[in-house]
């Protein structure tokens, strides 16, 4: 158990192995956190639980720690099975112990565990007292579940903001100013892109009624990742920025290929991007990690794909990385489609299509080049990645 600040303690688990998360859509590179805290005041009050594999551990850890039995009421700010999938297990030797959880999260627990607990709804700016502290409460929904809520803790300002302002992060620390800067960067912004992009005019929202509250916060704890406890602001700065029709003025092109030729092609039209004075990047959506491709793309202000043509259609993992575009709900981008083929070419206007449908702004005609592009082609690309450029 490690203090986070006055009588707020964190009692969660590493898990260094993650590798993949939300079953398997998300890729980890450094693990994940799974974040457990616990306040102590005249009430012992516990704030989450842990992923279901590892109720064993956290019930030892409880155990040892606190004591089980000493716990006066459980708070579950998402009962995602990464928060709340060791409550069944905790409420087996408590029964009676009240769950705090928003209105949603009523329903959401009872869909998962089917049990008539001694739940105590709440809304924003609810508060109960524990002692010299009160809890209050503050709905996040749909960010990113309809139960989501925080809960902030009065006296040590403390903020237990669930989902909001993590990481899929295993540090050497707990905490953010103990850890490496880069690495943390890196992965809020990826965990942003991947997971609450969706939710971006929410998250406006909320965080300006977060700042109309007039709560002084002195370390934001997130469900995952690290906790910021040095000017812990910063990251709701990040968030605001990044909820705000975000790019970094790059273009990413995105392609697969059989035998080169896309490839050729995606490496000619980059060419005619940065020509122009604009940086590309470029990834082979068969051997790149998708979560990976899916943060570019957030962070870019072009989107380029590209495929050959098989079977009437373009390779498969153009499907995935489309599909993604389509739930993402990218705002204010502009995309375009290129691709080789054979014979029946339908590739690069289906995925002119699916730019479309994904909300891109598409501004130019696809382009294509039949079977292996000669240099004439590869000029054609090139001009094609100027003009791109142009409408940037």
């Amino acid at each position: 158990m490690i203090q986070v600040k006055d009588n707020v303690y964190w009692l969660g688990l590493k898990d260094w192995d993650l590798r993949r998360f939300h079953g398997h859509e998300l890729s980890t590179h450094r693990g994940s956190t799974y974040n457990t805290y616990l306040i102590k005041d005249e009430k012992t009050i516990l704030v989450d639980t842990v992923w279901t594999p590892y109720k064993e551990d956290f019930l030892e850890l409880l155990e040892q720690q606190v004591g089980i039995s000493n716990i006066d009421g459980i708070v579950i700010n998402h009962m995602e099975p990464d928060h709340g999938g060791s409550l069944e297990a905790i409420m087996e030797i408590i029964p009676d112990v009240p769950i705090y959880c928003s209105r949603k999260g009523v329903d959401t627990i009872k869909g998962h565990f089917h049990k008539e607990w001694n739940f105590v709804p709440v809304k924003t700016g609810d508060r109960i007292n524990i002692g010299k502290s009160d809890l209050i409460f503050v709905e996040m929904t749909m960010i990113h579940w309809p139960d989501s809520m925080m809960t902030y803790v009065t006296g040590s300002n403390v903020l237990l903001s669930n989902d909001a302002f993590g990481e899929h992060y295993c540090s050497q620390s707990i905490f953010e100013d103990e850890s490496d800067a880069c690495e943390v960067y890196q992965e809020a912004l990826k965990y942003f892109a991947n997971i609450l992009a969706p939710f971006t005019p929410l998250i406006k929202k909320k965080i300006a009624e977060v700042k109309q509250l007039g709560l002084p916060i002195d370390v934001i704890a997130p469900s995952h990742g690290v906790i910021w406890r040095k000017d812990p602001m910063r990251i709701v700065e990040k968030y605001a920025l990044w909820a705000d029709n975000y790019h970094e003025g790059f273009v990413t092109i995105v392609y697969d290929t059989m035998y080169n030729a896309t490839k050729k092609m995606a490496e000619a039209i980059a060419k005619g991007i940065e020509g122009k004075g604009i940086p590309c990047r470029i990834y082979n959506s068969s051997v790149t990690d998708v979560s990976d491709i899916i943060t570019a793309m957030f962070c870019s202000k072009g989107i380029l794909l590209g495929s050959c043509t098989v079977n009437n259609g373009y390779l498969r993992s153009l499907s995935g990385i489309v599909d993604e575009l389509k739930g993402h709900k990218l705002k204010e981008k502009i995309g375009a489609a290129f691709g080789s083929y054979g014979w029946s070419g339908e590739a690069p206007k289906q995925l002119y299509e699916g730019l479309k449908d994904a909300g891109i702004k598409v501004e130019i005609e696809p382009f294509s080049v039949r079977y292996v592009p000669t240099q004439a082609d590869l000029q054609k690309c090139e001009r094609f990645g100027e003009e791109f450029a142009e409408k940037m």
